[in-house]
Formats: C-alpha cells, sequence, structure tokens
C-alpha cells in the first residue's frame, strides 16, 4: 500500500524574495514550487525540513 503523497507547504502568499529567491510564504525556491508534484516523499521531506530555516532567513532580513 503506498503511503499518502506529503501536501504542498503553500499558504497561497507567492511573493518570491529578490535577494534569496525564495517564496516569502513557503520558503521554496521556483525550482521547487515548479517540481513539487514530481518529487518523491523523502525528496518532500527534506525540503520540508529545510523550510523553517529558510523562513526565518527571509524574517531577519
Amino acid at each position: 500500500m503506498e503511503m499518502p503523497r506529503i501536501e504542498s507547504p503553500c499558504i497561497k502568499v507567492c511573493v518570491i524574495d529578490q535577494a534569496t529567491r525564495l517564496c516569502g510564504g513557503c520558503g521554496r525556491t521556483l525550482d521547487e514550487i515548479a517540481a513539487w508534484a514530481t518529487y518523491t516523499n523523502d525528496d518532500r521531506r527534506r525540503i520540508m525540513a529545510e523550510l523553517p530555516k529558510r523562513l526565518g532567513r527571509l524574517n531577519k532580513a
């Protein structure tokens, strides 16, 4: 039985920070956003684990 897919971290606040090139809403890069549907759960988990740190950098900028 296949495990359910990890949902997107999108909060529908899509603003790309010009300095970091990260989305101010979810913390993903444009490439990650575009490819999200093709990622495995392991890929998604890895990215999701990085998002709090990324968003912290954005909030300090």
